[in-house]
């Protein structure tokens, strides 16, 4: 009888979700998904009704459904499932405690972004056709990127105001409008400067305040920026999936591989909390393994 029960609570709690809460179809489906595994776990429990699950009742499905499980997601998915649903029990005053109450939800599983080798970053910089003014400004684009760590956004955003070339420094207004200033190499100053005299003003056609523009004159999009990224990219032939926040991570984790301070690392990002910065001391150390086992004999 508390197998029925069971399906009439989960029912009433989806169709909570679709009426009141609006969810999605795929949502829904997913939470129901979730949910009609951990009944079937209850019906193997002489159908243990859905009001009479304790704690221990959890742990036990999770550690008998989820133990092997090599993604983290699928437990923090199943988790968030069963946290939603029995809170909906208790506001529903169906049970008297919450049975997820004293379960954490697993730390997500750290992504570290893909990073380009110093020679990748060299290859790519030296794909673009230099003597057309797109291939110009292309090149001066990925320079800048790669020589100031600045987000595509900004990049897009730079006025012709915002550049001091002969001071070594650009400014930017990061997230939340936070404007910062950033040195930039010379390298990348000499492809930026012969961009300005001998590309910029064969594309623009009347007064524009940003520095890098398309075809038209206007200004660059993020679009046209990962479009002609992704194409060189696989012209240089480089393998690894290049965005262009690649180039941020890797002027990042090269600067913090050459010596460079972590707390100047997250200036020159604009990061807030220092704690997303210290995501390339982890790319540093990876990079420094794999240096490692490459060069050691006995590694």
């Amino acid at each position: 009888m508390s197998g029925n029960r069971n399906d009439e609570l989960v029912a009433d709690y989806l169709h909570y979700l679709l009426v009141e809460r609006g969810l999605s179809k795929n949502t829904l489906a997913s939470y129901g998904s979730d949910l009609k595994l951990f009944l079937a776990y209850l019906a193997d429990q002489n159908n243990l009704a859905v009001t009479k699950v304790d704690r221990e009742t959890v742990i036990a499905y999770l550690d008998e459904n989820f133990k092997h499980q090599k993604k983290r997601s699928s437990l923090s998915r199943m988790l968030t499932s069963l946290r939603r649903f029995f809170r909906y029990l208790k506001q529903e005053e169906l049970i008297q405690e919450d049975p997820m109450q004293l379960i954490d939800l697993p730390k997500k599983e750290e992504h570290l972004p893909e990073v380009l080798s110093a020679s990748e970053v060299e290859l790519l910089l030296a794909t673009p056709d230099v003597a057309k003014p797109l291939g110009l400004r292309d090149r001066a684009i990925l320079e800048v990127m790669y020589a100031t760590g600045l987000r595509v956004s900004e990049v897009i955003a730079l006025k012709m105001d915002d550049l001091h070339l002969e001071l070594g420094i650009v400014q930017t207004l990061g997230k939340g409008q936070k404007e910062r200033i950033v040195p930039i190499g010379d390298v990348a100053i000499k492809w930026l400067e012969e961009y300005l005299q001998k590309a910029r003003p064969k594309l623009v056609r009347q007064p524009l305040a940003y520095v890098f523009v398309n075809f038209h004159g206007q200004q660059l999009t993020r679009q046209g920026i990962w479009k002609n990224l992704r194409k060189y990219v696989g012209l240089a032939g480089i393998k690894k999936n290049v965005t262009p926040h690649t180039l941020r991570h890797s002027f990042a984790t090269h600067i913090l591989e050459n010596g460079a301070d972590l707390r100047i690392v997250q200036e020159l990002l604009g990061h807030a909390d220092i704690s997303t910065t210290q995501l390339y001391t982890h790319l540093s150390k990876k990079r420094l393994a794999e240096v490692y086992n490459k060069t050691h004999p006995h590694a």
